[in-house]
């Protein structure tokens, strides 16, 4: 071989040892990440291990103060930030890739590695995660408020002619598909900018329209009761309860629940106590005289031929009305629910005047009123005489010489109620709607008790557990005296 030859071979060996070697070294010499390195938008080029893992720490403390905003129901929109959605770096070892690259392989790929950053930059992609719950929670607190129900259309009575009032869209939230929603658009779509989001509304169109409504001119039912002799209590519950029924619309098909329209039954919702039936005996309560309420709407319904769903007797016999035809409101065990089965929207009016609740029912008329009637008639199955003994029972809020008669006695019955049709003056049916039974109570008779000593409340306290009249006011009379004296100075 010649020696120019050899000499050129020996060159081209050396330099390719050489780069073997600068490689070699550099990589096991450099604890850098090699240039042309990106993570995202950040440049990594130069960076150990650890400060790169910082910078994109530092980037994604940054994402979480970019504001997205959700948009709630009603075009209303509710401003958070991809923090608050609970944003997570997920790709931790993008940091060791980066590292690894132009490192890994023989010399010929760290070669090629090498090469190719020179001509283009190695991006590598910043994978995120939100938290399902944190984004639940944003939704249910600040989204959801936002809600409404659908308000149907309604009538309203004004001198004597009927109103339309327009309905209102209802609009709810659908949590669960929005979560996926916000977590699809995030992760899959979001720039890193600000951003708008569209939640999952659903949408309730309210029921009725003027023209609907329009059918409604016609008396179907109406009734009244009287309560000349209810004290101001009584009668103020009366009136308050009727109030809160007044101006309801049923569409057909849609039921009525007294209860649920005059509920809360508390006095700041305009009741007073007075008298209601509790265990066979008459006590104060908050809204006594509610039953009269819907009791008198009872009878309008049967006028107006509803369906009555449900309906329950009192536990003992009411005044205002024959037997079998009350209806009375107990808690949510006694209720009366009315269905509209007619083929056109109901208007319920209630008024109130001069110590009288009179319910009238619209709606559109179908029937025969012409020669068609419907009558209802209570028939008494059984009668039961209450016990003719006085029942004594103390009262500490009263002074011992108080005595008065505070509930009357009440005679038990077993009753029905008949429905009656006749057309042309000829009866067509006869059939029961209800049976109702009602229980017998003896007379109350209410004692004061309380004194200032001690001894003389025991001593009338004993006399009334014997509930022998004689005794009772011999008890008592002494005091008695003593109050009529201290009365006379």
């Amino acid at each position: 071989m010649k020696k120019g030859k050899k000499t050129g071979l020996s060159l081209i060996l050396l330099l390719v040892l050489t780069l073997a070697f600068g490689i070699t070294v550099q990589a096991k010499e450099e604890n850098t990440i090699k240039t042309g390195i990106y993570a995202d938008g950040i440049e990594l080029s130069g960076m150990t291990a650890e400060q790169a893992e910082a910078a994109i720490s530092a980037y994604v403390e940054e994402l979480q103060e970019v504001p997205i905003t959700l948009e709630a129901a009603g075009d209303n929109e509710v401003e958070v930030t991809a923090g608050d959605l609970g944003i997570q770096w997920v790709n931790t070892e993008l940091v060791e890739e980066a590292m690894e690259l132009g490192r890994h392989g023989n010399v010929i790929q760290r070669y090629k590695a090498l090469k190719d950053l020179e001509h283009e930059n190695h991006i590598f992609k910043i994978e995120f995660s939100f938290d399902l719950q944190a984004i639940s929670d944003v939704l249910t607190e600040k989204c959801a408020k936002y809600d409404r129900k659908a308000v149907d259309a309604s009538l309203k009575r004004v001198d004597g002619k009927f109103q339309v009032v327009d309905g209102q869209t209802g609009y709810m939230l659908d949590v669960e598909s929005s979560i996926d929603s916000v977590n699809n658009y995030l992760t899959l779509e979001w720039n890193h900018e600000p951003c708008s989001i569209a939640l999952d509304i659903e949408t309730e169109e309210p029921k009725g329209s003027a023209e609907e409504l329009a059918a409604v001119k016609d008396v179907l039912g109406s009734y009244t009761t009287a309560y000349t002799n209810s004290g101001a209590g009584r009668a103020a519950n009366v009136d308050n309860a009727s109030r809160l029924i007044n101006g309801t619309t049923l569409y057909p098909g849609e039921e009525f629940s007294a209860h649920d329209a005059i509920s809360p039954i508390t006095s700041e919702n305009g009741y007073y106590m007075a008298g209601s039936y509790l265990n066979g005996k008459v006590v104060d309560s908050v809204g006594g005289g509610i039953c009269q309420v819907s009791t008198t709407l009872y009878n309008a319904a049967l006028n107006a031929e509803l369906e009555i769903v449900e309906r329950s007797n009192h536990s003992m016999i009411v005044g205002y009305v024959k037997p079998s035809m009350d209806a009375a409101i107990a808690g949510t065990y006694k209720d009366l629910k009315i269905k509209n089965n007619t083929d056109a929207p109901i208007y319920v009016e209630g008024k109130t005047a001069n110590k009288t609740a009179t319910f009238t029912i619209y709606g559109h008329e179908t029937r025969d009123t012409a020669n068609r009637k419907v009558t209802y008639e209570s028939e008494v199955l059984e009668q039961t005489t209450a016990e003719p003994n006085l029942k004594y029972v103390g009262d500490n809020t009263k002074p011992i010489g108080y005595k008065a008669i505070t509930q009357k006695a009440h005679t038990g019955y077993k009753a029905q109620l008949w429905k009656v049709v006749t057309v042309n003056g000829v009866q067509e049916s006869r059939e029961v709607i209800n049976k109702s039974t009602y229980n017998a109570a003896p007379a109350y008779c209410t004692v004061g008790t309380y004194w200032a000593d001690p001894n003389a409340t025991a001593a009338v306290n004993a006399a009334i557990a014997t509930q022998d009249g004689p005794t009772i006011d011999a008890t008592i009379a002494p005091y008695a005296a003593e109050l009529a004296a201290a009365a006379g100075q």
